[in-house]
């Protein structure tokens, strides 16, 4: 059973850190890019950063690069977003997404909420 299993949110101060996690099962992870998307109420659901089966990693959007780092352990079989200088903008949903050719998951989710 393919399972992807986000965990890290929470409630942060604006210029706080998070990292989330997302640990993966039922498949093999090694071989799958993996992705973190966000998705703000009202708002459609944005790729937030990218990270290859070899581990080249990118970051999406120019309003996260600088602040947003993903990384994967694939001794762990879990991919991370690090998150430094958060902003209220940065409030959403986090999703994990695994996707190798035509075979994708994605993970339940985890509520980032950036407030004081």
């Amino acid at each position: 059973q393919v399972q992807l299993v986000e965990s890290g949110g929470g409630l942060v101060q604006p210029g706080g850190s998070l990292r989330l996690s997302c640990a993966a099962s039922g498949f093999t992870f090694s071989s799958f890019a993996m992705r973190w998307y966000r998705q703000a109420p009202g708002k459609e659901r944005e790729l937030v950063a990218t990270i290859t089966s070899a581990g080249g990693s990118t970051t999406s959007a120019d309003s996260m690069k600088g602040r947003f780092t993903i990384s994967r352990d694939n001794a762990k079989n879990t991919v991370y977003l690090q998150m430094n200088s958060l902003k209220p903008e940065d409030t959403a949903v986090y999703y994990c997404n695994a996707r190798q050719w035509s075979r994708e998951y994605w993970g339940q989710g985890t509520q980032v909420t950036v407030s004081s």
